[in-house]
């Protein structure tokens, strides 16, 4: 089925007359910058290329497309995650319609990965042709393949499992459209690697934890273990070029990283998922302010991005107040690379355990056949 067959109606017009719906187009600007300089090279960053090769793997294979999801429980979300739950929104609707919304909410929360994975493709596309050195763009070339496969990944869990996908959200749109039209070939690194992929993670994590669902504990599990070599590419090049910039230039990339994240923040809402469940735009947002579990979720957000930013280099006392502002300024003193490394043994452990499930079963039914065969040959010669 045709993915055109599968988005739901936005809660309000997104199309702009005579043009294709689901096509958008970002004029490209800046350079495509070659490097004839082929022998030398940071050697962490070609490490971080060798394990990018390295940890390359098949998400039609490594994943177990077999188990079954429940369109109407995919995630095993609480009835305490719906923002409107504790209102008269929620009383007033029967089993079936709140089944119904958490399937509209997991299409939603999953739909805006699938469009900012693919927007990570483009940008790691982007940095191999505009970044000065070799070494960046060798890695940023694993990086553009890893994010097709999480595009592949996410696109098939919502056509076979959910059966149905929610257009980008305006706000991530945005932010997408503001790092790639950008002409400074640090900014492809600054919006998606550090922004977006950072609050993808937190946002990827969360779920991750908390879900009971194997299917995709799995996809997280496995794309969380990509995307912490991307928070680690994207600090090693940044934090080495911004120790060159001036102080105009930095307080610019800050004013970036404050804009960005008002919109990350703002991003996560979900309205439009209320909107078509008919509840009215002013109340759906009311709703969506209100609920602790929502208000916690997007402070929790921020964690993987607070730290990064100050590693980075952008520290500025603007950028502090806004963080001071959202709630999320003691995140900066969060460890980055304990999170990560605890992301890549996660993916490592459910790989253990998933294999040795299966070598169990495997084991068991090969004893199970030798029983029976035995048994069958006991059989034969009794009845001689």
């Amino acid at each position: 089925m045709s993915t055109r067959d599968l988005y739901v109606k936005a809660g309000h017009d997104q199309g702009v007359p005579g043009r294709d719906p689901l096509a958008w187009e970002v004029p490209a600007t800046g350079a495509a910058r070659f490097s004839w300089e082929y022998d030398q090279g940071r050697e962490r960053l070609l490490k971080l290329y060798q394990k990018g090769k390295d940890k390359q793997w098949d998400g039609a294979t490594r994943i177990d497309w077999g188990l079954e999801v429940d369109p109407l429980d995919p995630l095993g979300t609480p009835d305490e995650a719906m923002s409107i739950h504790g209102t008269r929104y929620w009383d007033l609707m029967s089993a079936a319609e709140r089944g119904e919304l958490r399937k509209h909410y997991a299409s939603w929360q999953f739909s805006q990965f699938l469009h900012g994975e693919q927007g990570a493709m483009v940008c790691a596309a982007r940095i191999v042709e505009s970044v000065p050195d070799l070494d960046a763009k060798l890695y940023s070339a694993t990086q553009t393949m890893d994010e097709a496969r999480h595009a592949e990944i996410y696109g098939r869990f919502l056509h076979e499992k959910i059966g149905m996908l929610y257009p980008v959200n305006d706000n991530l749109q945005a932010l997408l459209g503001d790092t790639l039209r950008d002409s400074r070939w640090d900014m492809p690194y600054l919006g998606m690697q550090v922004l977006i992929e950072g609050l993808a993670l937190a946002a990827f994590g969360m779920i991750r934890d908390t879900t009971d669902k194997p299917l995709p504990q799995q996809i997280l599990a496995y794309v969380m273990q990509d995307e912490a070599r991307h928070v680690a590419f994207g600090r090693m090049a940044l934090r080495d070029y911004y120790k060159q910039l001036s102080d105009a230039e930095l307080r610019e990339r800050e004013e970036f990283v404050i804009e960005g994240c008002y919109l990350m923040r703002d991003r996560l809402r979900g309205v439009e998922v209320l909107e078509n469940f008919g509840i009215p735009q002013r109340d759906a947002e009311e709703c969506s302010e209100r609920s602790e579990y929502l208000q916690l979720f997007r402070q929790l957000l921020f964690s993987r991005i607070v730290p990064c930013v100050k590693d980075i280099g952008l520290w500025g006392k603007r950028l502090q107040q806004a963080y001071v502002d959202m709630g999320v300024f003691e995140m900066g003193d969060s460890n980055l690379d304990r999170l990560m490394a605890q992301d890549e043994e996660i993916a490592e452990k459910l790989d253990a355990e998933r294999f040795a499930a299966e070598e169990r079963d495997r084991v068991a039914e090969v004893s199970a056949t030798i029983a029976s065969g035995a048994a069958d040959g006991a059989g034969s010669a009794g009845s001689a």
